[in-house]
């Protein structure tokens, strides 16, 4: 959420001391009038997004890609179900070709009904809508003839290429029982938007119920939050010891409208972190 002439400079920033991976949050427009509140903050409002830059989030990644080598990308997350799957399909797999694998897809639905509107799409069924897109997500990346007979969605066969013959990692976002269980059943990991660690502990709990449920506990699974507590050690430990696997730091609150920061003190502060906590 800045100044796009930033995202390059900081990618190669952040690759060179040490980060695993970049995350990019993922935003359509902003509507004139909302109904909908938005469930990650205090108290739902939205302005704090209005008049922000935000590239869109696939073409961010590719850049970003093409100036790095090693470090990873994820949306955080990216609102598939208001989009149409085959050309996102179609997206990602040209990324992962050109990034040699390095990109995971933070996946979810939008809180906002506006967002439907806007691009066109249905509210109604919209979970429904996107577990069929998730199931056609795997089906093309096969790189064979694949079609869907699906309630919401159908597609006659077809086949995409290039893939990469790796399946891409889909992480799935929201905090609802019913973003846990799909997780938990098909997903390759879970995407904490914003809570306390008491929360996520809890929602970390759950979703390894359902995974056992499920049956897929033993399949790798990576939870991600945002790491209020990852400024300091102990901290740090303490979301290892209840299994978060990655942590999603940010030197500014945009929930309270905190103004950017200059690259040069964004890149300090990258590098100020990088030297204090990461550690082979």
């Amino acid at each position: 959420m800045c100044d796009p002439d930033h995202y390059f400079p900081m990618a190669q920033a952040a690759e060179a001391v040490g980060y695993d991976g970049i995350v990019i949050p993922d935003s359509i427009c902003y509507p004139q009038e909302a109904s909908s509140k938005y469930p990650y903050n205090k108290d739902g409002s939205r302005e704090f997004l209005e008049s922000v830059p935000f590239l869109e989030s696939l073409i961010a990644v590719a850049g970003m890609a093409a100036v790095t080598e090693r470090i990873r990308f994820a949306t955080f997350v990216y609102k598939l179900a208001v989009r149409q799957v085959a050309p996102v399909a179609k997206q990602v797999q040209s990324i992962q070709a050109l990034s040699g694998n390095r990109f995971d897809f933070g996946i979810g639905i939008s809180p906002w009904e506006e967002d439907f509107a806007v691009c066109d799409v249905l509210w109604e069924k919209r979970g429904k809508r996107f577990d069929e897109q998730i199931d056609i997500l795997r089906g093309l990346e096969s790189g064979e003839f694949f079609g869907y007979d699906g309630e919401m969605i159908q597609m006659p066969a077809n086949k995409m290429c290039p893939v990469t013959g790796t399946p891409t990692p889909l992480m799935i976002g929201g905090h609802a029982e019913v973003a846990l269980k799909r997780a938990a059943r098909v997903g390759d990991g879970w995407m904490c938007a914003g809570a306390d660690t008491e929360q996520v502990e809890s929602y970390i709990r759950r979703i390894n119920q359902l995974r056992e449920e499920y049956g897929t506990a033993d399949k790798p699974f990576r939870f991600y939050t945002t790491g209020q507590d990852a400024f300091t050690d102990e901290g740090i430990a303490r979301l290892e010891s209840i299994g978060v696997t990655d942590v999603v730091i940010g030197f500014r609150n945009v929930y309270e409208m905190e103004p950017d920061k200059t690259l040069d003190e964004k890149i300090a502060m990258l590098q100020w972190y990088a030297s204090t906590f990461i550690k082979d």
